[in-house]
């Protein structure tokens, strides 16, 4: 079975959106870009694009194809990280142009949402230790970028 590929509807620019991708992550790249032949309800031969690309070894596929519903927060793309420089270099390439929200989320220039967290989370907040994990969960729930060192102070009570 081929692997199922996210697929992204931009109402401008995703052959942007794609080159942009691919120039933060490693193991990326952009495959193939594809106007679309015929008419289409999104617009003449050729406006509609198709980009075929690959993030960090994973394929993803986008759409130039006008307005029809914006990116929200019930699909959003986790970068786990396993040291602060990945949180600050992703955090920081992703934020050009878009808006930083809080708990590690953040909105790129093109209206996707994405998760900056440390791998560090997960195991954090899912400790068998309850008053340690509240800790942690609640010093992350104040944060905009996470911050490691924090967070497991946090999670020591520190």
């Amino acid at each position: 079975m081929k692997p199922i590929v996210p697929h992204l509807w931009f109402t401008t620019g995703a052959d942007e959106a794609a080159r942009f991708y691919v120039s933060i992550f490693p193991n990326s790249r952009v495959d193939r870009v594809t106007p679309a032949p015929s008419d289409t309800p999104s617009g003449p031969a050729g406006s509609v694009v198709i980009v075929d690309f690959t993030l960090n070894g994973h394929p993803f596929q986008a759409l130039t194809a006008g307005p029809l519903d914006p990116f929200n927060h019930a699909v959003s793309f986790v970068v786990p990280c396993e040291t602060q420089e990945e949180i600050d270099r992703y955090w920081h390439a992703l934020l050009e142009g878009g808006q930083a929200e809080e708990c590690g989320w953040l909105r790129d220039k093109y209206g996707l949402a994405w998760q900056i967290v440390p791998v560090v989370l997960d195991e954090l907040i899912a400790s068998s230790d309850t008053a340690a994990a509240k800790r942690a969960m609640d010093a992350m729930l104040k944060m905009v970028k996470l911050n490691i060192e924090a967070l497991e102070r946090a999670y020591r009570g520190e």
